[in-house]
């Protein structure tokens, strides 16, 4: 019989996609209650979700850009250091990696027997994955982070949207928010599952933080809308 384990470890795609839907939903949900709290007419509502929605996911994905595309930049100089340095003093990287293994609990002789024949087969790859930590699965990719957060943002914005473009404009608060809460528990449900994690308090933590950012921004709105307008 085949031994398979199921570990939750190295699902950050996970947290990347959770993060951004819920944002999604927080976001475009307050500021839809925010503006009706205003009394601004319904066209107006919807219209400033729908920009929320596009300003929210061109953010995300351009912050992610950016701050992946730093991460990259930084594995890249890391790797043509690690070139130089396999070029110039091998057996000294080999010291190095047989030392790395040691303090991972080798016996000396089987670390250095192990290093060398990871370095005769892969030096670069073997420096990169137990010197810098840099592995094929965890290496950072710009282009595919900016895309999976601006549509997890965009799928998590477009329900307060629709909602609010569907609900009559006396319900439009209470269908939102009530709505826009039962999807954040939902999220965090799904979340806590995937992660391992206790479902009542995820779902109970981003539901808190929902509502106190949609009570916020209700509070503004009518501080300063316009009543009877």
């Amino acid at each position: 019989m085949r031994h398979r384990e199921m570990h939750r470890a190295g699902i950050g795609w996970l947290r990347a996609a959770v993060l951004g839907a819920d944002d999604g939903i927080v976001s475009t949900a307050s500021l839809i209650v925010g503006v009706a709290a205003s009394s601004a007419p319904h066209g107006h509502i919807v219209l400033s979700g729908l920009a929320g929605l596009v300003a929210g996911a061109m953010s995300m994905a351009a912050g992610e850009y950016v701050s992946v595309h730093s991460q990259a930049d930084n594995e890249r100089a890391e790797m043509d250091q690690e070139r130089r340095e396999l070029s110039t003093d091998r057996e000294g990287e080999q010291r190095e990696l047989a030392a790395i293994y040691q303090r991972r609990g080798l016996e000396p002789a089987l670390a250095r027997q192990v290093a060398g024949q990871l370095m005769a087969h892969d030096a670069l790859g073997a420096h990169a994955r137990d010197e810098l930590g840099i592995s094929e699965r965890s290496k950072a990719r710009p282009l595919q982070a900016a895309l999976a957060s601006a549509a997890s943002f965009a799928l998590g914005a477009a329900l307060p949207l629709l909602v609010s473009a569907l609900a009559p404009r006396t319900m439009l608060i209470p269908l939102v928010a009530s709505a826009s809460l039962a999807s954040l528990v939902i999220l965090g449900v799904l979340a806590a599952r995937a992660s391992g994690a206790p479902l009542a308090r995820s779902a109970a933590r981003v539901a808190f933080w929902g509502a106190l950012a949609m009570g916020v921004t209700a509070g503004v709105g009518l501080l300063f809308g316009a009543p009877g307008a």
